[in-house]
């Protein structure tokens, strides 16, 4: 085959490849459909042309060696690599959507390109300018296995971004809450780190792969009501039954915690000296606890004082009492 016979055909694919990238650039992105029609109407061109000349569009023919011609042939080549790769990126980009989940489609997208990328890549090294592949592929490798070592955290939290962006604890706004007790709305999330925002204002970055390995108590999911329990004491002079009357109307009267489901008295134990109560009710979000637990405290403490109900100490503070008593001291030094 006469290598300068087929200069038209690469013009023609050149031409077509340069005009659908000007093309492709000035559309903009903001109408995908079109800008996918687009490419795809260029792509065929440029294959048609290709095939109606005899030319095989993804590898170079045995014995193109003319200079201008082979130049030509392999940039019109490239272009139409170029071009295959684009139609196939903007399919991924406009028809792979998960239902509800923008986050994770986007990391599929972007997962998913990377790799036609990478494919398109070692297609134009090994069919157009007949680079070895597998030689190509085998150095790459052992350069992969340095750099995986060199890169090993970066590469532990780009990993950790992935499964938790997939499995989804948690999302951006969310009131999340670590094992350690460090808790605050996620402001930000990427492949390498996440940013907790804390209640102090203060912005804690956490890396993925420490997110990962700890336990993580996301506070607005199923929604953003929070319950909170708070521990009394009330001295056992009055009754177990009129205890949890009195205190469940002082809960009842609170404007800042949330009446349905109804605050609750639980009478958790006695002894000679107390009752132990839990007061437990519920929050409309995690920030609304210190000012509803003020409100509780300040409530249930005028309530105590109007019925005649009187606060016990901690059972701990009585042990420390009988122990420095002068009676037990006596008994000590005998």
């Amino acid at each position: 085959m006469a290598y300068n016979s087929l200069m038209p055909a690469f013009l023609a694919v050149d031409l077509l490849g340069v005009l659908g990238i000007l093309v492709w650039h000035f559309q903009g992105q903001h109408r995908p459909t079109a800008r996918l029609i687009v490419q795809i109407l260029f792509f065929a061109c440029m294959t048609t042309a290709f095939v109606v000349s005899g030319i095989p569009p993804h590898r170079v023919i045995t014995g193109e060696t003319d200079g201008f011609a082979l130049y030509m042939g392999t940039a019109a080549r490239v272009l139409w690599w170029i071009h295959l790769a684009w139609a196939t990126i903007g399919f991924i980009r406009l028809y792979i959507v998960l239902d509800r989940r923008p986050q994770e489609a986007r990391l599929l997208q972007d997962l998913i390109v990377t790799a036609v990328y990478l494919g398109v890549t070692l297609s134009i090294v090994g069919f157009v300018f007949g680079a070895p592949i597998g030689t190509l592929v085998a150095t790459s490798g052992v350069v992969a296995i340095i750099l995986g070592l060199a890169l090993q955290n970066t590469l532990g939290d780009l990993f950790s971004g992935i499964a938790l962006t997939l499995g989804r604890p948690f999302s951006i706004g969310d009131w999340i809450q670590l094992a350690d007790g460090t808790e605050g709305h996620v402001v930000q999330n990427n492949w390498r780190s996440t940013q907790v925002l804390t209640p102090a204002n203060n912005l804690v970055v956490l890396p993925n792969s420490t997110l990962a390995k700890v336990g993580l108590t996301n506070l607005t999911k199923p929604d953003e009501s929070h319950l909170v329990i708070l521990p009394i004491r009330v001295s056992s002079d009055s009754r177990p039954a009129e205890v949890e009357a009195i205190l469940k109307s002082a809960l009842q009267t609170c404007q800042c915690i949330v009446q349905s489901p109804a605050p609750v008295v639980a009478l958790k134990g006695i002894d000679a000296i107390a009752i132990d109560v839990e007061l437990q009710f519920r929050v409309t979000a995690p920030a609304a606890r210190t000012p509803a637990r003020n409100e509780v405290i300040d409530t249930v403490h005028q309530r105590c004082a109007t019925h005649g109900l009187s606060l016990a100490m901690p059972a701990q503070s009585y042990l420390g009492i009988v122990e420095n008593s002068p009676l037990n001291k006596a008994s000590g030094r005998a």
